[in-house]
């Protein structure tokens, strides 16, 4: 079938990396895609070679011949509720008038809370403006059997074995950025956080290689290190831009990986190793419960010393305790078991059908 998948990038690249993946998985399983966005330069690095089945396009100017004269498709993908030009919604209704209409959908952010459940597959009839008669239908992401999952290639289990056998020393030297004897890898991504400070003190308490992203993570490191780039046991590289497939491969090398909003949270998860999570910072503080409910759904069953360590540094990483966070990450001692809870955790996910096998499943049975 022929997808239309819309995309505003607002800001990061959370929404088009997302967005992105997404188009790409579901070429690979034999779908047309058009991404629409009206930012594609991004890509240029994350995604450098394209992908067969996947064509991207200019966000139309309403009313401008790419809007006009798009024949909409099959299916037509609200990515996190961008709002379609208003032309082509009315181009979905015309179809709609002369054969079956496209399904019409809304993708949703990611979230653990428990209204992802109620809410997700429920339809939107639209009464009003250039799409009444049609419905829309709201497809949340999600970590249950009562969601729409999360994205995950169908060769992904495949190729972490094919990764284990080969080493990740290997991959890290080919980048140029191999540990040393004893030193422990983590990866950084984040936004702007005054938590760094505090985390940067801990891990100069063992000896520990920082791979700094472009952006806000290498940026901050630079000011907090110095040119040097040292503190104590703590030395710290600036990553050139990865392609999506690399930073992948960067998270299931590292120890511990510090991710952010939700195309990395996602990838730090299905890395299967310890991550702690910068949830978008929000002026009303939504993003506490959402960190909240995700870290309840992480550590169930975790024993009681783990479950408190990690949720105390979740929320010290997050900014969200009152006052300065010393000693934010979780006790050396801890680190194997907090391995084996989010290695555990990784296996639930596995078991459960990915986002676009829920999603291609959802369309068939609307049409």
């Amino acid at each position: 079938m022929q997808w239309d998948l819309f995309c505003r990038v607002i800001d990061n690249f959370g929404d088009i990396g997302v967005c992105w993946r997404l188009a790409a998985d579901l070429a690979g399983r034999g779908e047309a895609v058009r991404l629409w966005t009206d930012d594609a330069g991004a890509l240029a690095w994350m995604a450098p070679q394209g992908a067969p089945g996947v064509q991207v396009c200019a966000w139309p100017a309403d009313g401008a011949d790419g809007a006009a004269v798009a024949e909409p498709g099959e299916v037509v993908i609200e990515a996190f509720g961008c709002a379609l030009p208003p032309s082509f919604v009315a181009a979905m209704a015309a179809r709609a008038a002369i054969a079956r209409p496209p399904v019409w959908i809304n993708l949703e952010y990611l979230s653990a809370e428990d209204y992802v459940e109620r809410n997700h597959g429920l339809q939107s009839p639209q009464a009003s403006g250039p799409g009444r008669g049609l419905a829309k239908w709201f497809f949340y992401p999600g970590f249950t059997d009562r969601t729409g999952g999360l994205l995950r290639e169908p060769d992904l289990a495949q190729r972490q074995r094919d990764f284990a056998a080969q080493g990740r020393r290997a991959w890290l030297t080919a980048q140029g950025v191999a540990p040393a004897a004893g030193e422990r890898c983590v990866s950084l991504f984040c936004y702007d956080n005054p938590a760094l400070a505090a985390l940067l003190d801990d891990l100069a308490q063992a000896p520990t290689l920082l791979l700094a992203t472009p952006g806000p993570a290498a940026r901050q490191v630079r000011a907090l290190l110095g040119p040097q780039a040292r503190r104590g046991a703590l030395r710290a590289l600036a990553l050139p831009a990865f392609t999506q497939r690399d930073y992948d491969l960067l998270l299931w090398s590292c120890d511990l990986n510090l991710v952010r909003g939700e195309d990395s949270f996602v990838r730090a998860q299905w890395a299967g190793r310890p991550f702690l999570w910068q949830a978008y910072p929000q002026d009303d503080n939504a993003h506490a419960a959402k960190l909240a409910a995700f870290q309840q759904r992480l550590l169930a069953g975790a024993a009681p010393a783990l479950g408190a360590a990690v949720t105390r540094a979740g929320l010290a990483w997050n900014s969200l305790l009152p006052g300065p966070a010393p000693g934010l990450l979780p006790a050396a001692p801890l680190w194997p078991a907090w391995r084996a809870q989010c290695a555990a955790w990784r296996d639930r996910l596995l078991a459960l059908p990915d986002l676009t096998s829920r999603l291609q499943a959802f369309v068939a049975e609307r049409r």
